[in-house]
């Protein structure tokens, strides 16, 4: 079905003439009752009775106007859902983000994007860096915010920033007390580490391994929340500076001075290389590179 000639259909049916409706449209009337022959011809029924008193819709044209006023309802529902979303007025900002990140660096420029966009429904998914990249690979994701760099010709990837990875210690515990210390006097009594995927566990054994030596913690967790509540029942371990900070400004937890170990990491904003980001997507990436600036 030709949508033109529908149009032109739906105005006459509606202005109660070919005459009105064509004005509506801005076409002649000769123009308009061409069209909806034309659309009679090619559905092979009569949709108008037309006499001097003017015209009167058929049973088949009562049926046509009524799915052609849902056709051209939902057509003007559409530009505007697709007017808001270019907007900014409305849409859906789905972000997955690694523990670090979606704990810690995301928080307050999401309070500060939802007060500038109050129309955008936004939903953060907070996992390890290995399953952000894999719900990013799922389509799950319109952005997704990593530790370490960008991994794959199959995503545009961006810095936002820059993260240190800290050996720390409970308040008392006896290697605050050891002065300056080695990797290798940690390697084997780090208490807790993140589980393997996650993008702090990666830096570490990377980082270990660039010295030849293998990191052995003797507790494997699988969320940041219960690495530092270990840490604070007695243990050390190697983490975030960002994930302690209030603990370590506290004093809390100290952070142990290392002679041959620095382990600094990108923070990366990453999304689908061929993806056309979504406005909604658009604009909180820009927001987030400009907090990073």
């Amino acid at each position: 079905m030709n949508l033109h000639h529908l149009r032109v259909f739906h105005a006459a049916a509606e202005a109660g003439g070919i005459t009105a409706g064509a004005a509506r449209l801005n076409l002649s009337q000769p123009a308009a009752s061409r069209e909806i022959k034309e659309l009679e011809s090619r559905l092979a029924v009569a949709l108008l009775d037309r006499s001097s008193r003017g015209m009167m819709l058929t049973e088949a044209g009562r049926e046509l106007l009524d799915y052609a006023q849902r056709i051209f309802a939902l057509e003007q529902a559409a530009e505007a859902r697709l007017r808001d979303l270019a907007g900014l007025k409305g849409g859906r900002l789905v972000l997955g983000a690694s523990n670090t990140i979606g704990n810690h660096l995301l928080p307050p420029l999401l309070a500060r994007f939802a007060a500038l966009y109050p129309g955008i429904e936004i939903t953060l998914l907070v996992s390890n860096s290995q399953q952000v990249r894999q719900r990013l690979d799922d389509d799950q994701l319109n952005l997704g915010f990593v530790e370490g760099p960008a991994v794959g010709e199959d995503v545009n990837h961006r810095a936002i920033g820059h993260d240190c990875i800290v050996a720390v210690a409970t308040i008392g515990h006896p290697l605050t007390l050891a002065g300056t210390l080695n990797a290798a006097d940690l390697s084997d009594r780090v208490a807790v580490a993140r589980e393997p995927g996650s993008g702090t566990r990666a830096s570490i054994d990377e980082a270990y391994a660039g010295l030849g030596q293998t990191y052995r913690p003797a507790i494997t967790v699988g969320t940041a929340e219960a690495l530092r509540n270990l840490l604070l029942a007695g243990g050390v371990a190697w983490v975030p500076r960002l994930s302690v900070l209030p603990e370590l400004r506290a004093g809390r937890l100290v952070e142990l001075r290392m002679a041959d170990l620095v382990i600094e990491r990108p923070l990366t904003m990453i999304w689908r290389r061929g993806r056309t980001l979504a406005p909604a997507a658009h604009a909180f990436a820009a927001l987030v590179s400009e907090a990073g600036q």
